[in-house]
């Protein structure tokens, strides 16, 4: 995970364009919001440049992010200053909170950096997080045995729908010699198939279910949501 906090706290080319990070701010936050309510206190781990928090915080009651990434993480705060409504932590920040400190967990594209082991610690923290009735979401969720040609198609039509077709079209083309694509090789992404993860969640604590579309343009990822089974904590 440490190869992955420093490439997302570096001045990386994941967007291929302002406006491929604009609609997938966009698209991201649109997606969250359907997993919470106006009385929520939510917390979106591992949130990265987290450029829908305005918004999503317009329908929670808090929203909390936590950043690994230092760098990033003080962008954030600076970006969001004036916004009472919001608190961006580092990760140790958020182990120390109290006991149900959230109604709704979300976790969106983080499993694939993080090793099973750390997935599990994660799922163990975030119970204990967690409201009685509480929801975790974890979205973005990579499946095996799916070629990178099918998330280059989907980009491409992504580009095509959204008015980036040429910059997704020039961007595959600098990813391939990216550094992501270098550290993607080496590092590798940690990927579950359905049956996989519904096991580890139920393994820890929660009845689970995966949502029928994923957070984000890319479908061929799961989403999950879950809550805490019995016997309560």
């Amino acid at each position: 995970m440490s190869d992955w906090i420093t490439f997302f706290d570096s001045d990386h080319a994941i967007y291929v364009n302002a406006r491929h990070k604009q609609v997938h701010a966009i698209i991201t936050g649109d997606g969250m919001m359907e997993h919470i309510a106006a009385t929520d206190r939510v917390l979106d781990y591992g949130c990265g440049e987290a450029a829908y928090a305005e918004r999503l915080v317009r329908k929670a009651a808090q929203l909390t992010l936590c950043e690994a990434a230092p760098s990033l993480r003080e962008r954030i705060k600076a970006r969001v200053a004036q916004e009472r409504s919001i608190a961006v932590l580092a990760p140790d920040e958020v182990a120390a909170l109290p006991d149900g400190s959230f109604d709704v967990v979300i976790m969106h594209s983080v499993s694939q950096y993080l090793s099973p082991a750390e997935l599990d610690a994660l799922l163990a923290q975030f119970r204990r997080l967690l409201q009685p009735s509480g929801k975790l979401v974890i979205g973005d969720v990579v499946q095996p045995n799916i070629p990178a040609w099918k998330d280059a198609i989907a980009l491409l039509r992504f580009g095509w729908r959204e008015g980036f077709f040429l910059a997704a079209f020039s961007g595959l083309t600098r990813t391939v010699f990216s550094d992501y694509a270098k550290l993607r090789k080496n590092a590798g992404l940690t990927r579950y198939r359905q049956g996989d993860m519904m096991a580890k969640l139920e393994a820890a604590g929660y009845r689970a279910a995966r949502s029928p579309r994923n957070i984000g343009h890319l479908q061929t990822r799961m989403t999950f949501t879950a809550v805490k089974s019995e016997p309560a904590d």
